[in-house]
């Protein structure tokens, strides 16, 4: 079969490798899933440049969301158990981890309905409490992780705000919803913001990004106000002033999806289910902004690896394009 592997880490598009390798043999309690389609995520990026919380052995295969098909022919979503990932034919994953992929979606849409969007139930329905009514603000939301939950926010009745770099993707956040869109590049984030909700701020803060955009969102939450630390695709982990929290009465709240996985993985399903049922009700659905051939893959993670993609770029296998 045809895989990318990385045999050092460095940059995807200089040490992701399209190679003819073996399919993968099933290890105690996993299962060997056709991909049918491969989510990009900026954790493959990390994993490339190998500054992922999870090092898997080299030489291996990234891709840690797909859409696939069991032997028997049901369509399934998974992360694929490293070093087998998705940027392949075939994948391995742990057979009781599978989750049905939703009627509703395609493969490329389906695969994208895992990661970032659990990502995002869990932090603002499981970690912030949002309620209908509330302000959310979301960073990076014209991204995949932020568009996921520009719509769940929507979903949720909540008003959105959403802080996007470029015209791009300031069109591509009004598009998913959101009720003012706030462009980084072109604008003073804090003071529109703060005009755009008299002054108040955000009740629920999503923040994706880190860096500068922590340093925001410490300026823009409001009284008894919840930041969600999601990650730091900036760069930057900041450092956050406590005694600052503690003067303006609010919640940092830090969010590691994966970690449910063996804490609570009942939830991951309640979750599925839900995402499952608001799919089929058009309330959300994953913006894949590409699909891109196997051959493309390096590219593509490349592109996410930079910051120049919008919504998820899908690797989408032929037989099931």
């Amino acid at each position: 079969m045809q895989a990318w592997q990385v045999h050092e880490n460095g940059e995807p598009s200089e040490v992701m490798r399209l190679a003819e390798v073996e399919r993968p043999t099933p290890g105690d309690g996993q299962v060997l899933l056709r991909v049918r389609a491969a989510n990009i995520n900026f954790p493959d990026a990390l994993l490339c440049r190998g500054q992922y919380q999870v090092r898997p052995p080299l030489p291996f295969t990234p891709g840690v969301e797909i859409c696939g098909e069991t032997e028997d022919g049901r369509r399934v979503i998974a992360n694929p158990a490293l070093p087998y990932g998705g940027f392949a034919e075939y994948a391995l994953a742990d057979a009781r981890a599978l989750l049905p992929a939703p009627e509703s979606l395609d493969d490329a849409e389906a695969a994208a309905l895992h990661i970032g969007y659990q990502t995002g139930w869990f932090g603002l329905h499981r970690r912030a409490h949002l309620e209908a009514g509330e302000t959310l603000l979301v960073h990076a939301a014209a991204g995949g992780v932020g568009s996921a939950a520009v719509q769940l926010g929507k979903a949720a009745g909540a008003t959105v705000i959403g802080v996007v770099g470029g015209a791009e993707k300031t069109a591509v956040a009004r598009e998913l919803g959101c009720d003012v869109v706030v462009d980084r590049r072109a604008e003073d984030v804090v003071a529109a913001v703060k005009d755009a909700t008299g002054g108040r701020g955000a009740d629920v803060i999503y923040d994706p990004v880190g860096g500068e955009a922590y340093a925001q969102s410490a300026k823009l939450v409001a009284f008894e106000g919840r930041i969600v630390v999601v990650g730091f695709a900036g760069g930057t982990i900041p450092s956050p002033a406590l005694n600052h929290a503690l003067v303006k009465n609010y919640s940092i709240l830090g969010l590691h999806w994966g970690l449910y996985a063996t804490k609570n993985p009942k939830l991951i399903l309640r979750c599925h289910e839900e995402l499952t049922d608001l799919a089929a009700r058009g309330a959300i659905k994953p913006l894949v902004s590409e699909r891109v051939p196997l051959g493309e893959a390096a590219a593509a993670v490349q592109k996410v690896a930079d910051g120049r993609s919008t919504g998820r770029i899908a690797v989408v296998m032929e037989e099931a394009a």
